[in-house]
């Protein structure tokens, strides 16, 4: 029998959302700072690329790159948005929907891990 490597990858991944949700906190905090340059961080996918962890798609129509990171980066400025006179390149819009992500990542993260427990349970159980 394998080890269950899935409350691991998702230990990982609540951490990475942690780094990511301070990250766009700090964007939101600093959107106002002259000449502040935004950071994301790279997706979580290379993080599991790192580790040698890769997923598997069983069907053409799985998904294969999930936007999930672990180096923070700036992001340019949007000449396509308003122009800054301040040479800020935060864009509030991007960041709420941003820390939307996150929580909808983390929500399916837990209900994951809560599902799978639930499931490792039943079987202990019989």
């Amino acid at each position: 029998m394998q080890p269950i490597q899935l409350f691991e990858l998702a230990s990982r991944q609540a951490q990475w959302l942690s780094v990511r949700q301070g990250v766009v906190a700090g964007n939101i905090a600093n959107a106002s700072t002259p000449h502040y340059a935004a950071k994301d961080v790279t997706p979580f996918q290379s993080v599991m690329q790192q580790t040698g962890v890769q997923m598997a798609a069983t069907n053409p129509a799985h998904f294969r790159d999930a936007p999930l990171a672990s180096q923070i980066t700036e992001t340019a400025l949007n000449n396509q948005a308003e122009v800054q006179q301040s040479g800020n390149s935060v864009e509030l819009e991007k960041e709420l929907m941003k820390a939307g992500e996150i929580k909808r990542d983390y929500e399916l993260n837990t209900g994951l891990v809560k599902s799978f427990h639930r499931m490792m349970l039943m079987v202990v159980r019989k």
